[in-house]
């Protein structure tokens, strides 16, 4: 059995959501010229989550993790500003979300 990791499931989460009619924005990271890999924010864009999608009304946040990965501290305090807003929903999504249909309802 293959192991879903979060690039897997990204790509999952996007072709899904975008086959529901869904509007997605994601930022990738880029590399710099040193080499490192970053994604360019200003104020306080550290830990935005990694998909915002839209439709009908309903905005969706959702940070995906691994299985194992964990929320940074910045990652943490986005999503719980997220959650006192009652026109959007936020989650994190793992690969377990994906296999359990999760995801799947959410964006149902």
């Amino acid at each position: 059995m293959t192991v879903m990791g979060e690039a897997g499931l990204q790509a999952a989460v996007i072709d899904l959501a975008h086959l529901l009619g869904w509007r997605i924005f994601h930022a990738r990271p880029a590399q710099n010229s040193r080499g490192d890999w970053r994604t360019a924010v200003s104020a306080d864009g550290a830990g935005f989550p990694d998909l915002v999608m839209a439709r009908k009304g309903v905005v969706i946040f959702a940070e995906l993790k691994s299985e194992k990965g964990r929320l940074s501290p910045a990652q943490e305090a986005w999503l719980a500003a997220l959650a006192w807003n009652g026109n959007c929903r936020s989650f994190v999504w793992r690969p377990a979300d994906w296999l359990g249909g999760r995801i799947e309802r959410a964006l149902h």
